[in-house]
């Protein structure tokens, strides 16, 4: 299984104990996410210290204020970073407003086209920006592929974000009781544009609400997602690994290293 989208700098335990966890678990590939410029080399470091893990390049929309040409240019001296496989997380956040709605647009905008520019899919954060993040992908319509990270949107955004080929990866929180929406989206979403994730350290699934969550729990939501879609957890495994493949964010270890 891949958990698509884990913040290693993040845990509170050891992250070659994360990893090892993980991998007895069933976890095949991690993605470890960035979200601020001080992420930026520290994720690098942890994806090329293990084969299983990935990292993305980015700026989340909480730290948009500290975007600025210097950052941009250091990711795009990544590019040939060979486990560098996404931007992100990149998007809007006009819940919490740690930065302007101009500041995250303009980061947002800038990072989209970093992506085309490098090639890169992107994992996108939204949160009561629904409107404002699809008209911003729609301006990026068929240069610009990704996921929508923890999806916990509406059925409009799911529709909306589908239909501009974009993918959703559900976190534990489609695993909580009071998530019975996430879940009828779930259940409409196509199996070959699912995928799931962690968020470690935070989320944490059914049924380890009481601990912090770490990328071995991802095989908790995988459980409940595969029930949800008629299939074995060994078939969304699979299924999992072909759309992350078809999105360019994991590769075989042999083929990448």
């Amino acid at each position: 299984m891949i958990d698509l989208h884990t913040h290693l700098h993040m845990l509170e335990i050891p992250v070659e104990q994360a990893v090892a966890q993980a991998k007895a678990a069933g976890v095949s590939h991690l993605i470890t996410v960035s979200s601020e410029p001080s992420d930026l080399a520290l994720v690098r470091a942890h994806a090329e210290r293990f084969a299983e893990v990935f990292c993305t390049q980015g700026i989340h929309p909480h730290d948009a204020k500290h975007f600025s040409q210097d950052i941009g240019d250091q990711i795009r001296g990544q590019v040939h970073h060979p486990k560098f496989v996404a931007i992100g997380e990149i998007g809007l956040d006009f819940y919490y407003n740690h930065s302007t709605h101009e500041e995250q647009v303009a980061a947002f905008e800038t990072q989209m086209d970093l992506a085309i520019e490098l090639q890169k899919p992107v994992q996108i954060h939204t949160r009561d920006a629904e409107k404002e993040t699809i008209e911003i992908l729609k301006k990026y319509r068929g240069k610009v592929k990704g996921i929508l990270h923890c999806f916990t949107g509406t059925g409009w955004l799911a529709d909306q974000a589908l239909d501009l080929g974009y993918d959703l990866s559900f976190s534990g929180v489609v695993t909580f009781r009071n998530a019975e929406e996430l879940r009828k989206t779930l259940d409409r979403t196509p199996l070959d544009r699912i995928h799931v994730e962690t968020d470690a350290p935070f989320l944490s699934p059914v049924p380890k609400r009481k601990k912090k969550n770490e990328p071995a729990f991802v095989m908790h939501t995988a459980a409940l997602v595969a029930q949800l879609k008629n299939v074995s957890v060994e078939e969304l495994r699979q299924q999992t690994y072909r759309n992350a493949k078809q999105m360019k964010l994991v590769f075989d270890y042999e083929s990448g290293l």
